[in-house]
């Protein structure tokens, strides 16, 4: 009996194969559009997913000041900062944050997805979000996916 046919197979830095991805986010709710971004920077949808490893693919977002909010997410959610002083909070609403920058946005949903270690921190590195339908990532041939 061959027993090396049971071994569960890991990845590791040398052993992943990354692709690259674009997304055009136009008319897409926010949530659902950064969930499905978090778990293909992560590298859950292939079959060699390994939780330690960066075994994602690289993912560009077009037309990112085109997303939307279900509800009223737009005037009644609130995002708060803090800059470590007293009196030093801030909140504000999507769409303050829309009107100075649109992809502060999405980054800020896809940040609360992702593990809160270095693992995370070189995940968020791995996606590339525009404001507009360019992008200077055309050498990597970024293939097509429609969610």
């Amino acid at each position: 009996m061959n027993t090396l046919s049971y071994k569960t197979p890991s990845a590791n830095k040398a052993t992943v194969d990354k692709q690259w991805v674009i997304i055009d986010a136009a008319g897409l709710p926010v949530g659902r559009l950064m969930t499905r971004v978090a778990s293909i920077a992560r590298g859950k949808h292939k079959t060699n997913f390994t939780p330690h490893v960066d075994c994602g693919d690289n993912v560009i977002i077009i037309n990112a000041e085109k997303v939307t909010f279900s509800g009223m997410k737009m005037e009644q959610k609130e995002y708060i900062t803090f800059s470590g002083y007293p009196g030093g909070q801030k909140r504000s609403t999507p769409r303050e944050v829309f009107a100075k920058q649109p992809r502060k946005v999405l980054e800020n949903a896809l940040r609360g997805m992702l593990p809160k270690n270095r693992l995370g921190r070189a995940l968020f590195k791995n996606v590339h979000i525009y404001e507009g339908a360019e992008h200077p990532h055309e050498a990597q041939k970024p293939q097509t996916i429609t969610l």
